[in-house]
Formats: C-alpha cells, sequence, structure tokens
C-alpha cells in the first residue's frame, strides 16, 4: 500500500463527491455488510477504484468486496468515523439528489396500504413501552416505508447540523422545514397522504398515543449515527390542517460545552458568579446553564437541578424533571431540592411568584442559584421579579448578576472576506465608538460548505449586569429598567449591541447578524455591498 493512498483516504475521503462514493460499486454491496466490516468501495483520480478500510489487515472483507465487484481495487485505510460518514453519505444523500427517500414520488417513499398497516403493528408492539434504546438511523434494512423515510429525514436533519425539524400539514401538502444556525428554511414537500404514517411513526418512537388527535403531546426519543448520539424533544399540536410536529434535536456530546467555547471572553470569566440569564426562547440559556454546570461540577459539590425537561444528562449532576400533571412543579421540587444538601441549584425557569420566592429564599440561605427568567435584557430582569411580586430588598440582598445574550451565527471560514463599511452610514457612529481606529469587517460570500448562506454554526453575545451598591440601591428604590441600564452601563456594562458589535469588527459575526438579534430596525444599506 502507498503512502499516497493512506494520505488520501485518511484526509480526503469526506470530501469525495457523493457520485463517487455513490456509484455503482455501493449498489452491489449490502449496507450491513459495509456497516459491520467498516469498509467502502470509492473512486480515485481518473476512476480508479479502491477499498477504503477502518482495519488494513482485514483482508477478509477486501477480498469479499473485490469479489463482488469483479475488479481489482487498491487498498487505503481511513479512520472508521470518517469511513461511517461516508456510508451514512451514500445511503442519505440530500434533498434532490438521486436514490434518496426524500423524493415523494419514488415508490419507496410513497406511504402504501401495507406500509400503513405495518407502522400501524410496530406502534401496538412498541408505544406500551418506553423506548430506551436509541434506534441506529443507518438501520434501514427490512424497514417499512414510513419508517425508511423517517429514518432520512432525521439523519439529514442530524448531518445539516440542524436544531429543530417542522413538520406542517396543510390542505393538500406536508411540508417539512429544518431550522440550522437559528434560521429555518424549507427543505422538502410531500403529499398529504404521508402525513399520517409519517406521524404515527413519529409517535411510537416517542412513546406517544397514536389514537389521540384532539390534544397537544410531548415526548422523547433518541436515535444515533454510528456512533453520535442525538436526543429528540417531539411536540406535536393539533391544527386546521392535521397534527403539526416540531422536534427538537439535542446533541449528547453539545452538554459538555466549556464556557470558553459558547464565547464567553476573558473578562468575562474572570466575574462569571451568575444567578439569572435572560432572553427569548432559543437564544441558547439552557446551553449556558449545563455549561456552566460543567464549570462548577467537582467532586466537592452537590449540584442539583429542576428542569422541564431535562435536556442533556450531565455526569455527576441529579436532574429532576418537572411533571404538573402530577403536581410536581418548578416549586415543589425546589422544596424537595433544599432538603438533599445542595451546595449548588440550577432552576430551569422562574416562572412565578411561588418558584421565584423558593429560589431567593434558598440563596438567602446560602446556595448558589442559577435560574433563567424570558426578558429582553439584563435590566428588564430586575423589575421582572418586582411585578412578579418579589420584595426589592430581597432582590438586592440576593441577585449577584443577571446575564442577557443572544445567539449570532458565525462566518463560514471558508468563504470569509474581509470589506471596510462605507462612512456616513447609520451605523457608522457605533462602529466608531466600538473600534476607536480603522473599521474593517467580514461577511461569507457563500460555499457549498455552509450551504450559501455565508454562516457556519453560532456563537454568544452578552450583557452581563453585575449588581454593586450603586444598582442595589436603585433596585430598593424601585427604580425603572432603563435608569438601571444607564448606571449600569456607566459603571462599564457592554451591552448586547456593543459585545456584538466587538464581535463583528473581530470577524466572527456580520454587522447585519448583530442587528438581527438586537431587534434593531436600522437598515444595512449598502454597508454590506
Amino acid at each position: 500500500m502507498s503512502p499516497q493512498a493512506v494520505e488520501r483516504a485518511e484526509n480526503r475521503l469526506e470530501k469525495i463527491p457523493p457520485d463517487q462514493l455513490c456509484s455503482e460499486l455501493m449498489r452491489r454491496l449490502p449496507l450491513e455488510f459495509l456497516k459491520k466490516q467498516r469498509a467502502i468501495p470509492i473512486l480515485l483520480e481518473k476512476g480508479q477504484p479502491a477499498v477504503a478500510l477502518a482495519d488494513p489487515l482485514n483482508l477478509e472483507a477486501y477480498d469479499a468486496i473485490v469479489s463482488i465487484l469483479g475488479r481489482p481495487c487498491r487498498r487505503v485505510i481511513c479512520p472508521a468515523p470518517e469511513i461511517e460518514q461516508a456510508i451514512s453519505r451514500c445511503y442519505y444523500l440530500s434533498p434532490g439528489e438521486e436514490g434518496n427517500y426524500f423524493t415523494p414520488d419514488t415508490p419507496e417513499s410513497a406511504p402504501s396500504q401495507e406500509a400503513q398497516t405495518e407502522t400501524q403493528t410496530d406502534t401496538v408492539n412498541v408505544s406500551s413501552t418506553v423506548q430506551t434504546r436509541a434506534e441506529d438511523l443507518l438501520s434501514i434494512v427490512d424497514k417499512a416505508p414510513a419508517i425508511k423515510l423517517v429514518n432520512k429525514i432525521l439523519f439529514h436533519a442530524v448531518h445539516s447540523r440542524a436544531s429543530d425539524i417542522h413538520i406542517e400539514p396543510y390542505e393538500q401538502e406536508v411540508k417539512i422545514r429544518f431550522r440550522v444556525d437559528g434560521v429555518l428554511r424549507d427543505v422538502l414537500t410531500l403529499p398529504k397522504r404521508q402525513a399520517g404514517p409519517v406521524l404515527s411513526r413519529l409517535k411510537v418512537m416517542a412513546n406517544l398515543n397514536i389514537a389521540e388527535h384532539r390534544l397537544p403531546q410531548d415526548g422523547q426519543s433518541r436515535v444515533s449515527t454510528g456512533e453520535e448520539l442525538v436526543d429528540i424533544r417531539v411536540s406535536v399540536i393539533p391544527t386546521a390542517g392535521g397534527e403539526r410536529i416540531v422536534l427538537r434535536l439535542l446533541d449528547k456530546g453539545r452538554g459538555e460545552l466549556k464556557l470558553e467555547e459558547i464565547g464567553f471572553g476573558p473578562e468575562l470569566l474572570k466575574i462569571f458568579r451568575i444567578i439569572l440569564i435572560t432572553g427569548p426562547t432559543g437564544s441558547g440559556k439552557t446551553t449556558t446553564l449545563y455549561a456552566a454546570l460543567n464549570e462548577l461540577n467537582c467532586q466537592e459539590r452537590n449540584i442539583l437541578t429542576v428542569e422541564d425537561p431535562v435536556e442533556y444528562q450531565l455526569p455527576g449532576i441529579g436532574q429532576m424533571q418537572v411533571r404538573p400533571k402530577i403536581d410536581l412543579t418548578f416549586a415543589n421540587c425546589l422544596r424537595h431540592i433544599l432538603r438533599q444538601d445542595p451546595d449548588i441549584i440550577m432552576v430551569g425557569e422562574i416562572r412565578d411568584r411561588e418558584t421565584a420566592e423558593i429560589a431567593i429564599q434558598a440563596s438567602l440561605t446560602g446556595h448558589l442559584v442559577l435560574s433563567t427568567l424570558h426578558t429582553n435584557d439584563s435590566a428588564s430582569a430586575v423589575t421582572r421579579l418586582t411585578d412578579m411580586g418579589i420584595e426589592p430588598y430581597l432582590i438586592s440582598s440576593t441577585v449577584v448578576g443577571v446575564m442577557a445574550q443572544r445567539l449570532v451565527r458565525v462566518i463560514c471560514s471558508d468563504c470569509k472576506q474581509a470589506y471596510s463599511p462605507q462612512d456616513g452610514t447609520v451605523s457608522w457612529t457605533e462602529l466608531q465608538n466600538v473600534a476607536k481606529g480603522f473599521v474593517k469587517l467580514y461577511k461569507g460570500s457563500g460555499c457549498e460548505k455552509c450551504l450559501g448562506t455565508g454562516y457556519l454554526g453560532r456563537t454568544g453575545i452578552f450583557e452581563l449586569l453585575l449588581v454593586d451598591d450603586h444598582i442595589r440601591d436603585l433596585v430598593v428604590r424601585r427604580q425603572g429598567s432603563h435608569i438601571i441600564e444607564q448606571a449600569a452601563v456607566a459603571n462599564g456594562m457592554a451591552t448586547l449591541r456593543q459585545d456584538g458589535l466587538r464581535r463583528a469588527l473581530a470577524g466572527a459575526t456580520t454587522l447585519e447578524e448583530v442587528y438581527r438579534v438586537t431587534q434593531d430596525s436600522v437598515q444595512m444599506g449598502a454597508e454590506g455591498s
């Protein structure tokens, strides 16, 4: 085996176009055989066939593949994860490509009566027990068409880095959309007749009642793509066009993020001792809480959480699931947790006065309490607690700090390019105040890696309000949020907008993205041109 062949397989296997992977070579070989042997036939330069192997000494698999193909092949080695990814690319192509189950008119994707019957039978067998084992999305052998279609959708969503899957039924069709980097995009449209089998399959996976079509339902499931585990939070609601489903995809590995990995700068890390994180839904509050808990987790500390739902399971941390149907609310969970000798408590969300009062009392007795509130900025969190009925003197005595955050899309590194904004535009003054010198911005031109969007991934921008003596005095005197914000800014607090502009000047995101997530009405005009 030549060193050149080894280098190509290890470093460029994932870049080989699908037509060089999903060729006539692949169609002659069983999927289960390739997965078990961790081997895949590929085409190298000038159409030369080769067999990529995780174990170069696996001569049995190599000989079997060569025998089936009936032609001599080079032998190259490649890490097993890359081979699994390559196999998945062959069997789960992106929408519109040949040979995938995303094409609604293909016979295998059309849910025949047999498929619906098989799905219903599967429902009877599975719905009576809670699904604990992750289903492998690569196992499509001997599956009903509806199951294959659902597996295709889930697999494509995972590998598109989607955080949510929206399955939306209308009068004549079913639309499927993915939320990637915080932005929804259409993926495909299915005939309305496919809604029933797809819905039933997803309900089975989430252990929901398939006979209930009138009431909302929530459930959880787990799937795997090779060695990657993904938890799925399922929400079903009835609409005029049928039951609408939203799947929240929760990558198990993401629960182990560190604060540095979600956008925290060095200065912010030094003073990060918070009690409240604020922001709208989908702004990354839970991810920040989990990162903080990972930072604080050690053998000497007893950490307990109350969540709705438990999105990631963290080793060494006790996590309680809120269950309102049996009166296991945030407040009731907190009461019992306080008897468990905790050092640190995390409350998923403060929704009412009772939960807020218990969290405040826990903080007064020396516990570090982390929680979230739904407010637009950090200063509004204080007035929100006051509106809930919490006495200002309690707030000033217990709240250490409040952090507001948003998620901004990150510029794709492969197509990133610099440009200079035009002088005299609306945002020029703000940029000058932050940059204090020469202004250079960046944007993505769009490439295959970022699907033409110019963005790849997301990071956080933050606004940290520290409650010092001056802020405490304002809280006790029941001053408004705008007064508190002005005092915090005068004391050195960087607002969400300012932090976002700093990230844009550093080349992490674009100016347009900062204005989008900070809800600014400024029209960018020709600045990005």
